[in-house]
């Protein structure tokens, strides 16, 4: 038997990268997957067709994770389709990176408001839904949180708040059979880091490969696999932990 089956997930940011490949990890499981999207549609539906492909079950559901509006959306389509919600995967995320002297009230409020807000919101809508056996809540955050890097200030805040968020709920909700944990990844072969430029033989590329002990940028499927165990019973004595996956990097 697969680890989630008759579970049901909601993947936030779902559309590409390590959403992309926790959604995909997370059906390959047995889950029935809610890909949640914001502005990538044609991403989302791509996802949810390599599920359906792969005999899994799985509906894209547009929402910005900042409006509350959004949110209780997405959990309510999870709900008229699949019956409820099991799981919740708070990876929908925006990064800008520049120097101090750059930051702007705009960068400072669409970071925060995706990336702390709308964690606070899905988790918030998410602890409604889940049934009298509880729930898991996995939130996507970084080695940002902890690392010295320059010119990620208001990226580094928001995912030191996703920390803070994890313990705080974890000893909220764990009455409630609630558990919540962070998986905080390091650098990871996506498209967002092909837009910031880091492309094979790049000096960016190099540099950034060379603070990787193992040699290598993580894969989606990396992150996915974890978040499969996060989820599953196997970490039921599990919560309120921050556990890194970067391949050594910190």
């Amino acid at each position: 038997m697969s680890k989630l089956n008759n579970k049901v997930a909601v993947v936030t940011g779902g559309s590409k990268g390590i959403g992309a490949g926790i959604a995909l990890a997370l059906a390959g499981a047995g889950a029935a997957v809610v890909v949640n999207y914001a502005s990538s549609k044609a991403g989302a539906e791509a996802v949810v067709a390599q599920i359906v492909k792969q005999g899994g079950r799985a509906i894209v559901a547009q929402g910005d994770m900042s409006k509350p509006a959004d949110v209780k959306r997405v959990f309510a389509d999870a709900k008229r389709v699949f019956g409820g919600v099991d799981v919740l995967v708070n990876n929908a995320g925006v990064y800008r990176f520049g120097p101090l002297d750059a930051v702007t009230e705009d960068d400072y409020r669409a970071q925060f408001d995706t990336n702390v807000l709308g964690t606070l919101l899905a988790s918030q809508e998410a602890a409604r839904h889940f049934g009298a056996g509880g729930g898991s809540i996995v939130n996507i955050g970084s080695i940002a949180s902890t690392a010295r890097m320059p010119n990620a200030s208001v990226y580094s805040a928001t995912k030191g708040a996703v920390d803070a968020i994890t313990r705080a709920l974890a000893i909220e909700l764990a009455g409630r059979n609630i558990r919540v944990n962070t998986i905080a990844p390091g650098a990871t072969a996506t498209e967002g880091l092909q837009a910031m430029g880091v492309t094979d033989g790049s000096d960016m590329h190099k540099a950034m490969l060379a603070a990787i002990p193992a040699g290598r940028f993580g894969r989606p499927d990396d992150i996915g696999d974890l978040a499969v165990f996060l989820a599953s019973d196997d970490a039921r004595w599990i919560n309120g932990d921050r556990i890194t996956a970067s391949g050594g990097q910190y």
